[in-house]
């Protein structure tokens, strides 16, 4: 028993420093180097203005689709119940680009009618147009929710300038008969 823990003690004190790790973080630090040159803003032409911080970031996250069609102009239909909103995005023929709903972004319930919830929506389904080439579009918009404006702001602020805008909700001209009234 003895011999087995002079052993280990040996084991223990032959094991390399954490001293000897330090090729290790070398390497990383050298990587590093390039990377946070090109984080570095590039210098600025006088009379040119300075991109802010936050749209170098939106920038940033937008992927470009391998492989996908570029649509450099489109529709947007913001649907926008008192329900949920649904924001989709078509070429000019009407083919889907990109789709978003509240649903979809974790909304749930209540929250899914909301205004802040038609901004999150909007922005999604923009930054997967905008994957594609998409920079212009009409907005159509449908439906009385709470969402209407704050997804058109969502849009335009993602980087794709609207061109116009269009409010499709259908309207009665005394068509359907209307339920029985309602007995209390």
């Amino acid at each position: 028993m003895a011999e087995e823990k002079e052993q280990k003690e040996k084991k223990e004190t032959a094991k390399p420093a954490k001293a000897e790790k330090a090729p290790k973080a070398e390497k990383t630090a050298k990587t590093a180097a390039p990377v946070a040159e090109a984080a570095a803003p590039a210098p600025v032409a006088e009379g040119a203005a300075a991109p802010a911080e936050g749209d170098a970031a939106k920038a940033a996250k937008v992927k470009k689709v391998k492989g996908g069609r570029v649509v450099p102009v489109g529709i947007v239909f913001i649907r926008a119940s008192f329900n949920n909103t649904i924001v989709t995005i078509t070429d000019m023929k009407g083919a889907v680009v990109a789709w978003s709903s509240a649903g979809r972004c974790q909304f749930k319930g209540s929250r899914k009618s909301t205004a802040y919830a038609a901004t999150v929506v909007a922005q999604e389904a923009a930054k997967m147009a905008v994957g594609h080439g998409l920079r212009e579009a009409e907005v159509h918009v449908q439906g009385p929710g709470a969402g209407r404006e704050s997804a058109i702001r969502a849009i335009q602020s993602a980087g794709i300038a609207v061109t116009c805008i269009k409010d499709i909700t259908p309207i009665p001209h005394n068509g359907c008969r209307p339920a029985k009234a309602r007995r209390v």
